[in-house]
């Protein structure tokens, strides 16, 4: 296996980045996708991509858009979105990413806020939906869609791709020299309020995937298989540009939903992912498990509890045992059957976005998958640090990018310094002012710890941290990952500022639930016995037997049980899947007073 790493300095802009791989690779795989109407997979080389690019510049210039002007893209993860933002970002023009699956109120203040005159969309039914909520958005002048328009669609602003994208070029154009120019602005995830834009420059995102490829190797024979959206920041860098700089293929998965097969059948060597999708594959791997034979059930567990002891003595933090022995066996009877279900190919995961919960660490780990956790903001290009193979510590979220300075400030917030800070909030000064100062330290807000081999462990979130009414303070986080290790709760969201007492807001599973109420004899009825007494009890006692090794304050004194999950699309959780805790309790206010009633 071999590196073709391009530097930063050779690049210069991300748009350099894109040309000077072509240039170095032109013949080579870049990007596999799957044509939904020829229900074919198909490959593109890197000369192939350069040369749509070139074709999808001239209909940008035709459309008199000067450098500096925002275009949007609200598209899934395919081989057109990394051609509208090469062709964008080649013109000078600053890319707006929206989330395919966003509220349309969303979308509408994203595109009147960056006042973005050009949006790709996949097809005029995407934008009826917004047409209402845009109204008024006098900048928008030109929506592109990749499929034809339907016959009658009176909006003159609409083109499909093949009307608006000319047959010919003039070749790759290059209009930015400057690394430190206005490359994107990436729309926050808003968990409270209204999204604001991360102003990212060439500069601040090529000097994280640089500082990235530092952590982990990426070779020229790598395929990656990419899901998240390329409107997700980590997604973006990790799983795009980190690609490009080194040389790697990327196939694009046809949905979430396809995942599972999608894995079987590109077998990729790399992913990127947020935890919730390894929740979902242990949760069904559980699942089969729990109606399987006894025999089974054991032979896993001691598989990942060998593994567990395997891995601890590779990292060097466990001495040799006995059992290590039987390890070879196990890793051929269960652990390589469970990742040939993963493609088989595996070598490296790297998950972020939100805390991977150590029971899920544990099982795939013990495995033998080489999972490393990270963490990172929009607001530094993301990634700010992340575990390394021969240093992972999957509690932690690893040390830092080596070209990034970080301290603890006040409150022990983590604060981080370097070039992939960002350029600040679009038309947000006070905003800037307030999480970036003027040395250049930014404060992420989140309540974190150094070791002495420099690895972070992330313990809370000041804006989180729950103050109880005695004055106790309280981080969530880490309380609510541990509840999520059983299985019978899909999601949870522990409550009490200014109350004297701990609650907890928790979706169930819903066939877990119902199977362990027959099994104990209690109400089983759906969604009735999610209102009864004994049942919330007898949750209640799950909980506590999951917070067992916490301290006495963390202590759930009453728990509300829901039926309906926490979604996009009811508005309670943001595009990258973290509650939106506001909305969470607004949406369940009954719920909640009930919790504190009498008190």
């Amino acid at each position: 296996m071999k590196t073709d790493l391009i530097a930063q300095d050779i690049a210069v802009t991300l748009d350099g980045l894109f040309h000077e791989r072509a240039r170095r690779s032109p013949d080579k795989a870049a990007y596999r996708y799957f044509d939904d109407h020829r229900c074919e997979w198909y490959e593109l080389t890197w000369r192939e991509m350069e040369l749509e690019i070139a074709r999808w510049q001239g209909a940008m210039t035709r459309e008199g858009l000067q450098p500096g002007d925002r275009v949007a893209i609200m598209l899934k993860n395919s081989p057109q979105w990394v051609v509208f933002d090469q062709a964008a970002l080649g013109l000078g023009l600053v890319t707006v990413p929206l989330y395919v699956a966003d509220r349309p109120e969303n979308v509408a203040h994203v595109l009147q806020d960056s006042g973005a005159r050009v949006l790709l969309i996949d097809n005029a039914t995407h934008w009826h939906p917004l047409h209402e909520a845009c109204t008024g958005i006098t900048t928008l002048t030109r929506i592109v869609t990749l499929r034809a328009p339907p016959e009658g669609d009176n909006d003159e602003r609409l083109r499909s791709v093949d009307e608006w994208v000319p047959d010919t070029h003039d070749g790759f154009r290059h209009l930015v020299s400057d690394p430190g120019t206005l490359a994107t602005i990436v729309y926050t995830s808003g968990t409270t309020g209204k999204s604001k834009g991360v102003m990212l420059s060439h500069r601040n995102l090529l000097s994280n995937a640089e500082g990235s490829l530092q952590c982990f190797t990426v070779y020229t024979s790598d395929t990656f298989l990419s899901f998240l959206p390329l409107s997700h920041c980590l997604e973006r860098t990790a799983g795009y540009y980190v690609a490009v700089m080194a040389g790697a293929k990327v196939a694009y998965a046809r949905s979430v939903q396809q995942l599972q097969e999608d894995l079987a059948l590109i077998r990729p060597t790399v992913l990127i992912s947020v935890p919730r999708i390894f929740e979902r594959i242990q949760s069904g791997i559980r699942s089969k498990l729990d109606k399987g034979p006894a025999l089974t059930r054991r032979l896993f567990n001691l598989a990942v509890s060998v593994g567990n002891r395997h891995f601890e003595h590779l990292q060097g933090r466990a001495s040799w045992h006995p059992a290590l022995l039987v390890w070879p066996l196990l890793k051929m009877l269960v652990a390589d059957k469970l990742l040939a279900r993963l493609g088989g190919r595996l070598r490296l995961a790297i998950t972020g976005g939100a805390a991977l919960s150590a029971d899920n660490a544990r099982t795939f780990i013990g495995l033998g998958m080489h999972i490393l956790q990270g963490y990172g903001l929009s607001e530094t290009s993301p990634v700010i640090s992340v575990n390394r193979l021969d240093n992972n510590l999957p509690s932690s979220v690893g040390p830092k990018v080596p070209n990034l300075e970080i301290r603890l400030g006040e409150h022990n917030a983590l604060e981080v310094r370097g070039p992939s800070v960002m350029l600040g909030y679009w038309n947000n000064d006070a905003a800037t002012k307030a999480m970036i100062a003027a040395d250049g330290w930014l404060n992420t807000g989140d309540v974190a710890s150094i070791d002495e081999q420099g690895r972070i462990t992330i313990t809370g979130r000041i804006k989180e941290i729950i103050v109880l009414s005695n004055g106790e303070k309280i981080p969530p986080n880490d309380m609510e990952a541990a509840i999520l290790a059983d299985p019978l709760f899909e999601q949870v969201m522990v409550v009490g500022e200014g109350k004297a007492y701990l609650g907890l807001l928790a979706v169930v599973n819903r066939e877990r639930w119902v199977d362990a109420m027959r099994e104990r004899n209690l109400p089983a009825e759906w969604p009735e016995s999610l209102h009864s007494s004994q049942t919330r009890a007898y949750a209640l006692q799950r909980v506590t037997q999951q917070l067992h090794a916490f301290p006495g304050y963390a202590r759930i004194r009453k728990i509300a049980l829901l039926g309906d999950p926490w979604a996009t699309d009811n508005g309670l959780l943001t595009p990258t899947l973290k509650i939106k805790r506001a909305r969470v309790l607004e949406h369940h206010a009954k719920e909640y007073a009930m919790l504190y009633d009498g008190y």
